[in-house]
């Protein structure tokens, strides 16, 4: 009897402890993370920009921005919050914020695709073409869509709005 009491504790223990674990794994019913929720607004905003709808892309990178302000407060020198902070700032028309946050990830992750192709596209647009070219050098060796996106943007193919 005792085994059977103790082995349905267990049992007991597991199972809560595996919905407990299941809680932050982002599938559905679990809570986003301020990261997560920060990406969310980003995407949001995009699809806005391609609408046409600028202000509501710009609330929503100003939404993404301010919680990836609170991240890099609390937890600093992430480079894929910083990837965030540097194109929120960039988007927003913050082209020396976005260079800073993005040279700041790059000195932790230096080959980090994502902050290399918008550093790229941040230095089109500053017409700083050099510096852009040395970012796709990076990029090269990826064979990842973000060489294809910035050697367009480079070339002229695409027009970047900030």
């Amino acid at each position: 009897m005792k085994k059977l009491i103790l082995s349905f504790l267990i049992s007991l223990f597991f199972i809560g402890s595996s919905f407990a674990a299941g809680s932050d794994d982002g599938g559905s019913g679990a809570k986003k993370s301020k990261y997560d929720q920060a990406v969310k607004f980003i995407k949001i905003a995009k699809k806005n920009e391609k609408k046409g709808k600028d202000d509501k892309a710009q609330s929503n990178y100003k939404k993404a921005q301010k919680i990836l302000l609170k991240l890099n407060k609390e937890k600093p020198n992430k480079p894929n919050v910083l990837n965030y902070l540097g194109f929120t700032s960039r988007k927003l028309g913050d082209f020396e914020g976005g260079e800073r946050y993005y040279l700041q990830g790059l000195a932790i992750e230096p080959d980090h695709i994502g902050i290399n192709e918008y550093l790229g596209e941040l230095y089109v647009a500053t017409n700083r073409h050099n510096l852009a070219i040395e970012r796709l050098e990076v990029l090269k060796s990826c064979k990842c869509k973000e060489y294809d996106q910035l050697k367009a943007i480079i070339a002229g193919e695409k027009v970047s709005k900030y």
